[in-house]
């Protein structure tokens, strides 16, 4: 099984994303570089199972989070670091906390566990060289996971959004219709997740 990114597909692909969807446009900008990583990977499984008939697969996940996650402060993904940004923004008592871009952007993000459920459950029941979608089939805007960050963190102070900063993928949704009527779906709620990574992260921070 090899494992992709939601960052492969068009950056003004039609959401929610369908599989189909790849290679039908320009990339994002900013990641091209790592999504035709991951194409070229998805191609090359493609190749293995024309020419030797390896049962390859390939998996496209949406955002991952969770227990484990990388929390570094500069070079960690966006949910994770929220996480840190408003936990040591709480621990400091700071004022307020800078986030990038203007929030509107949309964001699907799934716990880690269930993505490894479904990988698990795919490579038992899906064998076709076409990729496929694993997703939680809703996204959020970053202001509403903003929002869901500070109530379970307890940060009360004020947010200040930074314009000057890109926001990226105004949407980014895929397709979860094949996974979901092979008869696997989703358990752990974003807010669930975020509760479940958070309480580790602070256990782990509060030993460092």
């Amino acid at each position: 099984m090899f494992l992709g990114s939601v960052c492969i597909y068009p950056k003004y692909a039609e959401t929610p994303v369908k599989e189909e969807s790849l290679l039908t446009g320009q990339l994002e900008p900013t990641n091209q570089w790592y999504a035709i990583a991951k194409i070229a990977g998805i191609k090359l499984c493609q190749a293995y199972r024309k020419q030797y008939g390896c049962n390859f697969i390939s998996v496209m996940p949406c955002n991952l989070y969770g227990i484990n996650d990388n929390f570094h402060p500069t070079n960690s993904h966006v949910l994770p670091a929220l996480i840190r940004k408003f936990h040591e923004a709480k621990v400091n008592n700071l004022k307020e906390v800078v986030c990038w871009g203007d929030g509107s952007p949309r964001r699907e993000f799934m716990d880690a566990d269930d993505v490894a459920s479904a990988c698990l459950f795919l490579m038992k029941n899906y064998e076709s060289s076409e990729p496929i979608n694993i997703s939680y089939g809703q996204d959020y805007s970053i202001k509403e996971i903003v929002n869901m960050i500070i109530e379970i963190v307890g940060f009360d102070g004020k947010i200040v959004w930074d314009t000057s900063k890109p926001n990226g993928t105004p949407k980014r949704l895929l397709d979860n219709s094949k996974l979901n009527n092979m008869g696997w779906k989703p358990k752990i709620s974003l807010k669930e997740g975020i509760k479940k990574a958070y309480n580790w992260f602070d256990t782990i921070y509060s030993k460092s």
